[in-house]
């Protein structure tokens, strides 16, 4: 995976939109095309996800990420209708907040600047997702960084070991990482197992108790599990044999795919366009030209104001067969190359490696903040979310969270890399972009590996 953020599309540029890797163990395909892309995407049943891909997922339970078929269809069906406008709204209100107390936090570090951007972007996000999703508000400065009563391990830490080891629960059952005979590493990890599954036992518990007191159409991403599993917990006790809601363990396994799918994602996301903005400043007036308030948007609702930050939603929009039919063998393995999809100058433009969200906008548009127009690229040429009947269902949630952040902090302030003496803005800048091109897969998601190197100072605006 790692590979294609570096390559980008500059090994389809030498062997052409499709490639076949050929080994002793079976033939790999790889495409770069967004019409077979949105077909292999789109054509659920002919195209399966390799189950042994994701059994690491399963290490609290199945869930919507590593099932398929008619489990994939009742999984989905009970999980998504939670992703709803309540939910966005949740997630708009909870978003600002958390960005106030963290841009405060942030401001106050003065001109010596701050190193913790994804630390704290996890932080904000991990709230984002506790209260939204699960019902339970946190302050940003404590909430998941503070150790919860008859716990060894904070809520945080324990998710974030879970997530950074997800490849060893592939190669080590969870059940022996505890066994004294393994590293103390190891032994940590399995620490930090039975700490996350004590923290979802509990929040399964609190949810059951509050589902009886609020009404039924009252729904969060928890409530949702958690009437899914009572739904399963009756039919059983009906005697039908067919399943119909969630067992405990798929309430576990989806509450762990939310944490990763909703939390780790956004937050890197984010962090990668804060220093973005910081080494191209005149993005950031660009963004915050469409802010209403200068002073703020403290007062605004999310369905007022979330359709009219166009230009935040564009900052996080981070960047053929020629006719010919090809006939793959049976389970034949087929790899989409997003890197690849998303840098393609044939779709993209010359300068397909640079950032700048401006693209997004019809060139005339681009000065008219009442006549904006988000271009649509080729479908298949850009799949952040997926496509298709498997597209990610959160991904309004993220979007929201997302504008929410970013035009909370620029209303307010302006972003720079803190200087060092005698460094030009120019070296400062380019410091930002050697921080951001040294990214690679850390365990699922892409992060800058370097994230502390460089400090950014948070100015109030004038």
């Amino acid at each position: 995976m790692g590979w294609a953020f570096q390559d980008k599309y500059k090994i389809h540029d030498e062997l052409g939109p499709l490639f076949t890797l050929v080994t002793p163990a079976a033939n790999e395909v790889t495409v770069a095309d967004p019409e077979v892309a949105s077909a292999v995407l789109g054509r659920r049943k002919d195209y399966v996800k390799p189950a042994a891909m994701y059994e690491q997922l399963n290490v609290f339970g199945r869930n919507l990420n590593t099932v398929e078929g008619e489990d994939w269809q009742r999984h989905r069906r009970l999980t998504a209708p939670s992703f709803n406008e309540r939910t966005s709204s949740l997630v708009w209100n909870e978003a600002r907040r958390q960005a106030q107390d963290m841009g405060t936090s942030w401001f106050n570090g003065g001109t010596r600047g701050t190193k913790t951007t994804v630390e704290d972007t996890a932080t904000l996000a991990l709230h984002v997702l506790t209260c939204a999703g699960f019902g339970t508000s946190y302050t940003f400065n404590e909430g998941v960084r503070k150790l919860a009563p008859g716990h060894e391990m904070t809520y945080r830490d324990s998710l974030s070991l879970c997530l950074s080891n997800i490849v060893t629960f592939a190669i080590i059952p969870k059940r022996y990482l505890s066994s004294p005979f393994m590293p103390r590493k190891l032994r940590r990890l399995g620490q930090a197992v039975r700490e996350l599954q004590k923290y979802m036992d509990e929040m399964v518990a609190k949810e059951r108790q509050a589902d009886e007191e609020r009404p039924a159409q009252t729904t969060n991403l928890m409530s949702a599990l958690v009437r899914a599993s009572d739904e399963d917990m009756r039919s059983k006790e009906l005697g039908h044999n067919s399943k119909t809601g969630l067992t405990d363990d798929e309430i576990f396994g989806n509450i762990f795919a939310y944490n990763l799918a909703g939390h780790e994602t956004t937050a890197n996301t984010v962090a990668f366009a804060l220093v973005l903005l910081a080494a191209h400043p005149h993005y950031q007036e660009w963004v915050r030209a469409e802010i209403p308030h200068p002073q703020g948007i403290a007062n605004t609702e999310y369905e007022f104001m979330f359709p009219r930050l166009q230009r935040c939603l564009a900052v996080m929009t981070l960047n053929r067969l020629d006719g010919k039919e090809v006939v793959l063998p049976a389970s034949t393995p087929v790899n989409i190359n997003v890197q690849a999809l998303h840098t393609d100058p044939k779709t993209w433009g010359a300068d397909s490696l640079s950032w700048r969200p401006t693209r997004w906008f019809a060139p005339q548009s681009n000065e008219q903040l009442s006549n904006q127009t988000f271009i649509s690229p080729p479908r298949g040429s850009f799949i952040p979310w997926a496509d298709g009947p498997r597209n990610c269902p959160g991904q309004k949630f993220a979007q929201v969270e997302f504008v929410a952040v970013v035009a909370t902090l620029l209303s307010s302030y302006t972003v720079k890399p803190a200087s060092h003496p005698g460094q030009s803005a120019e070296e400062g800048r380019k410091a930002l972009m050697d921080m951001v091109d040294d990214s690679a897969i850390s365990a699922i998601t892409l992060q800058m590996r370097h994230p502390q190197e460089v400090a950014l100072q948070w100015d109030a605006v004038l």
